[in-house]
């Protein structure tokens, strides 16, 4: 080994040494004038050779995120980081909020454009990733999975709650009225309405058929391309149920009534947990035929899990695939958030019809549980606190109502019971985003 250390070495030399060998072995002997032009033009060689160099590093550092940062990059970056700190810290959705952040993050790293690196240069990898989101196919997979791991026997076994998952919604009409208010077209303001129902898929998909930024109205202008700020807007909410609900909760419920127990629900068969899905399916769908690729998947994996004969296919649903989709859509999602298009007064506006909207719909579901049991007699009432679960953030907003109920009385379970609401908001905010995209689209 070490003689071909030797060999190699003894060649490298030699290269090296060639050209002064070469000149070593001229016929005629060097005057000193030419010793002299031999030096100034190593002189100028080595002034060039330098200046290259130095051009050479600072085209390097134009091309660098150093050069290319703007103020609007690293606040949105410092924002990225927040979400990930919240979903790690306060466990408050990790598996949305990290991915989420992680996206907001790549999608701020500042880029020289046109080397096909933004998520919105086309040919670019993100851009392709991002092709779900913009055509809506990420949220249906979502929804399959969803479907594949909901246990509906506590809906099936009281279905008046699903009058509280129907209150609720008044928070997705509240907003589009809000939104036109404000001054967004029809379109523009049905899909940032659907961020009252706090269904991030459901808002998702809505704003990529209605806020697409492709969509031109009748008067020849084009629809603004609205899909970021309302998926953050509406996950940013859902990850934040615990922290909006239980004021909201203790504020409009008195501690009487949140101390209410509500009689078990009665067993659900095996049988009526097979039929549901496939009469949930043709009664919704048929009452909103729009929300079909949402409520189609719902109600298909829901199928799966229940018939008993497709285990492997449920597994798969509830597992690898709404992980695996779940990923894409939280990277590409937060990546969605450069700062060129984040940053903006409408951004700004959708945040806080978001916030108005989720607090609406909160209290229309806690208030509409306390109207019902002016009709209850008995064991029949119902616990108001259920009321808030009628959002859509499965199955978060379930376990807050659980929690709080726990805080008045110890030995009051109410998990059951508000899965009821809580599912049945899932599927009134599909219904609602149905509704609105036959009217708008």
């Amino acid at each position: 080994m070490k003689k071909l250390y030797v060999i190699f070495g003894s060649l490298a030399l030699l290269l090296l040494l060639q050209p002064m060998l070469s000149m070593g072995s001229l016929a005629e002997p060097i005057e000193i004038a030419s010793l002299d032009g031999i030096s100034q033009s190593l002189d100028n060689e080595l002034g060039s050779t330098v200046s290259e160099a130095f051009n050479g590093l600072k085209r390097f550092y134009n091309f660098t995120g150093f050069a290319n940062a703007t103020s609007g990059n690293l606040i949105m970056i410092l924002i990225g980081i927040i979400f990930i700190y919240l979903g790690i810290k306060y466990d408050y959705e990790p598996l949305l909020l990290i991915p989420i952040g992680a996206g907001v993050i790549i999608g701020n790293v500042p880029f020289v454009a046109g080397n096909q690196t933004g998520i919105y240069e086309s040919g670019s990898v993100l851009n392709y990733l991002y092709f779900g989101v913009v055509k809506g196919i990420y949220p249906p997979l979502i929804f399959l999975g969803i479907g594949a791991m909901t246990d509906f026997s506590s809906l099936i076994a009281n279905p008046k709650l699903m009058l509280l998952g129907a209150a609720a919604q008044i928070g997705v009409f509240a907003t589009f009225i809000g939104a036109l208010y404000l001054g967004f077209n029809l379109p523009e303001a049905g899909a940032i309405g659907i961020i009252g129902g706090a269904d991030g898929p459901t808002a998702i998909f809505l704003s990529s058929k209605l806020a697409n930024g492709i969509n031109i109205l009748a008067d020849g202008t084009t629809v603004k391309n609205l899909i970021g700020p309302i998926a953050i807007a509406a996950y940013s909410y859902m990850a934040l149920v615990p922290v909006i609900q239980p004021p909201l909760m203790r504020l409009l419920i008195s501690k009487e009534d949140r101390k209410i127990r509500m009689k078990p629900p009665r067993a659900v068969s095996q049988k009526e947990k097979m039929i549901f899905p496939v009469v949930a399916l043709l009664l919704t769908t048929f009452i909103s035929p729009s929300a079909l690729p949402l409520l189609g998947m719902l109600f298909f994996g829901n199928l799966l899990k229940e018939s008993g004969r497709t285990e492997r296919l449920a597994d798969t649903a509830r597992t690898k695939l709404i992980d695996i989709v779940t990923i894409l859509l939280g990277v590409t999602v937060g990546a969605s958030t450069q700062a060129d298009i984040f940053i903006t007064k409408d951004s700004l506006l959708i945040f806080g019809l978001g916030a108005i909207s989720f607090v609406i719909a909160t209290m229309g579901g806690l208030l509409f549980a306390k109207f019902m049991n002016r009709f209850l007699k008995g064991d029949n009432k119902i616990n108001p606190l259920i009321g808030a679960a009628g959002v859509s953030a499965v199955p978060d907003s379930a376990r807050v109502v659980h929690a709080e109920a726990l805080k008045s009385d110890p030995h009051n379970y109410l998990l059951m019971h508000a899965m009821a609401p809580n599912v049945s908001g899932v599927i009134g905010s599909a219904i609602a985003a149905g509704i609105i995209l036959s009217f708008l689209s």
